[in-house]
């Protein structure tokens, strides 16, 4: 009923109000995750205003718009989030925008299907964590570069030279990381984790992954998934685990718990970011900064 609520507030502001007016002259420009957040902000740099829904720990799976976000979803000149049901709580308000003035882009939806990982937690049928490969990262920013420069032809060269620059220092973290990676021998790069926000990871770079709660984590796991999980790590020898920075840590401190039961022990790597970056104002509150800090994580404690 809260949620019928909301989207009927929703499209009463829409239709009652002008879908063309800027502050200062910008563009309003609201985004879902913080990843696409900063990704928006790199690009629109000072040429746009930029609100993101969601900050630092919060969880898109289970994010809930509150009657405040209505405003700016309103007031947005432009509405970028990811998509393929990520933001599942947010779906039926893009969907009812998308009917009425607005369209809202999911950024996802973009991208080949033929190259994502399949999923039948998702609605979509896909695994929606693809930020965790660059070569996605890189496609968002193009589609975004696109999409500002058609609403705002007049700073189209600012938004192409932003992008040209971003493109060249995610070429430069791709290349950072990798050589991390190398130092890492093949046979320990099994990454387990809260949830399987990491396949995209895995696949890009090489690693086995394995989450406790799948890709959603709206499903709690189960006894016999931790016991099944901890059983893998005393089999593939595993030195350590991590917690998520979104997700709560008790799931792991229970899968760790239980390894210890069976008389071996498994360290808590440390806690990365999966569905958000980290605080604002920190290296790991950027994406490239994020996933550089993940990277020497996860290869720090395996090794």
């Amino acid at each position: 009923m809260k949620k019928n609520i909301l989207v009927f507030l929703v499209l009463v502001a829409i239709f009652s109000c002008k879908n063309d007016t800027k502050s200062n002259g910008k563009l309003n420009v609201v985004t879902t995750t913080s990843m696409i957040t900063d990704l928006v902000k790199n690009i629109g740099g000072d040429y746009i205003n930029v609100q993101g829904l969601m900050g630092s720990g919060v969880d898109p799976h289970l994010y809930k718009a509150s009657e405040g976000d209505v405003t700016k979803l309103v007031e947005a000149n432009v509405i970028f989030y990811n998509g393929l049901h990520l933001e599942g709580k947010l779906v039926e308000v893009f969907e009812k925008m998308g009917t009425a003035t607005k369209t809202p882009i999911a950024l996802g939806e973009e991208l080949d299907k033929n190259t994502l990982i399949g999923s039948d937690y998702f609605a979509s049928n896909y695994d929606p964590h693809v930020w965790f490969d660059i070569e996605y990262f890189k496609q968002f920013a193009k589609k975004i570069t696109q999409v500002l420069s058609e609403k705002n032809p007049e700073n189209a060269d600012n938004f192409k030279a932003n992008e040209t620059k971003y493109l060249a220092d995610l070429d430069a973290l791709q290349t950072k990381i990798i050589a991390t990676i190398k130092t890492l021998p093949k046979e320990k790069r099994i990454l387990v984790t809260a949830h399987d926000a990491f396949n995209y990871f895995g696949k890009a770079y090489d690693f086995e992954v394995v989450g406790l709660q799948g890709l959603s984590t709206a499903t709690e796991a189960g006894v016999q998934d931790v016991q099944k999980l901890s059983t893998f790590i005393i089999e593939k020898q595993i030195k350590a685990i991590f917690v998520e920075s979104s997700v709560p840590k008790r799931t792991i401190e229970a899968l760790q718990a239980a390894v210890k039961s069976k008389g071996h022990d498994v360290e808590i790597g440390g806690t990365l970011y999966s569905d958000s970056l980290g605080n604002s104002g920190t290296i790991e509150g950027t994406y490239i900064g994020m996933f550089e800090y993940n990277v020497n994580t996860i290869v720090n404690a395996l090794k």
